[in-house]
């Protein structure tokens, strides 16, 4: 096999530690959490595999140890304990929140007892074989008809299909389970299909260790198509492990910016109103920008509360339904009428301001409901637009629908008060 082929043996390992380094502050948060130990467990292993089964740490590990070939039982080892780890997930994740469960607990002592047997027999048989021959990229062809070795290479690959096998049904099983989050949905198709493809990888090995058996010679098998699966196959897993987090976060993160910018006219419009606008700072996270234009928002449509017209607001419902938009959007346009009326209300009381005897004098045909005697009548009800600020912001990008409503609004008043 070429060189550069195991070159490719360091990309599903910064994929895995990618995915490690996203999952490790749940890990370390939430410890006594089953599911999420396995999960770790499963990383961890997975890394470890890839680091420890790279030809370079293959011979470093010969050398270092003085041992030839060693590095063959510690890497079976690792790989045992990742097919268990897989295991593990597939209980906890199974069971959910009766992890406490008598059979749970007996089902993940069967996988330990059993994968940890495997690990044990895996040295012992090595210490039982002649391999004095050092192999770093054919070892498993090499020594199959081995007395001792050939069980060993038997042992952990049989140990590997038996968890994959049963770990990729049940994800499979799971990815089709109905009202599954869309990013977790994917999630499982990339871990369905890297355990799939480790079922090549381990098919590819046994192959290649019965040809020689047989006395024939499919060498190229264990030397190209097993590591290649595998690299693809841990890379298909971190992936899965990456995506609903990565695809939930980037969601979240794109739900809060969207929301920031649809708040974008009415932030503008109330800029009329404070002659400010709302603080900025360019290291602010985007959570914090938005809480900071929706409180600036807020504040400034208090300061209109008293020049609110709620009859304006009925009118306008009625009228936005009339024209035919649905009832929501009806109520959105109805409050961005009153809410332009009562900025051009307050512009014309502060050019001429009223005398102090005129402004608490009630006017004649005044509406009730805009007085700010504190003693008489209600103030303005301002609850909708604190609100519903997106639906009266996205509600001012329509300037047309919002001058039809208004249009449609006037007339039946000034019809009443010529009837009047």
């Amino acid at each position: 096999m070429s060189h550069g082929l195991y070159v490719s043996f360091w990309l599903p390992t910064v994929v895995l530690g990618a995915a490690l380094a996203i999952k490790l502050p749940s890990i370390l948060k939430l410890w006594r959490d089953p599911l999420l130990r396995a999960v770790g467990g499963l990383l961890v292993f997975a890394c470890a595999v890839f680091v420890f089964a790279a030809p370079k740490t293959i011979a470093w590990t010969n050398r270092v140890t003085g041992v030839p070939n060693i590095a063959a039982p510690w890497v079976y080892s690792l790989l045992t304990a990742l097919s268990a780890s897989w295991l593990l997930l597939i209980i906890a994740w199974r069971n959910g929140r009766t992890e406490r469960s008598a059979q749970t607990r007996r089902a993940t002592r069967w996988v330990v007892s059993v994968y940890a047997g495997v690990v044990v027999a895996l040295w012992v048989l090595f210490a039982l074989a002649d391999v004095p021959v050092e192999q770093i990229r054919d070892l498993d062809t090499y020594y199959a008809n081995t007395p001792f070795m050939r069980e060993e290479i038997l042992l952990y690959l049989l140990a590997h299909t038996v968890a994959c096998s049963v770990t990729a049904r049940l994800v499979w099983n799971w990815s089709r389970t109905e009202g599954l989050d869309a990013w977790l949905r994917w999630g499982l198709r990339f871990l369905g299909a890297g355990y799939v493809t480790n079922l090549l990888f381990s098919a590819a090995k046994l192959t290649a260790v019965g040809a020689r058996w047989t006395g024939h010679d499919l060498d190229w098998l264990n030397t190209n198509i097993a590591p290649s699966a595998a690299c693809i196959a841990a890379t298909l897993v971190a992936i899965g492990f990456i995506v609903p987090h990565a695809g939930q976060y980037l969601q979240e993160r794109w739900r809060i910016r969207r929301r920031h910018r649809s708040l974008r006219p009415l932030s503008r419009l109330m800029r009329s109103v404070t002659g400010a606008r709302e603080p900025f700072d360019l290291r602010a996270t985007p959570e914090l920008r938005l809480i900071r234009r929706e409180t600036f928002i807020r504040d400034a449509l208090l300061q209109l509360a008293r020049y609110l017209d709620d009859d304006l607001r009925a009118r306008s419902y009625d009228a936005g339904v009339a024209l035919g938009f649905e009832r929501g959007r009806a109520q959105a346009l109805a409050a961005a009428v009153t809410l332009l009326d009562a900025v051009e209300a307050r512009a014309r009381a502060l050019r001429h301001p009223e005398p102090p005897e005129a402004a608490a004098s009630p006017v004649p045909g005044a509406s009730p409901t805009t007085s700010s005697d504190p003693s008489g009548s209600s103030r303005p009800d301002t609850t909708y637009l604190l609100r519903e600020i997106q639906a009266v912001s996205r509600a001012l990008r329509h300037p047309v629908d919002i001058q039809a409503v208004r249009a449609h609004a006037a007339a039946p008043a000034e019809s009443m008060s010529t009837h009047e």
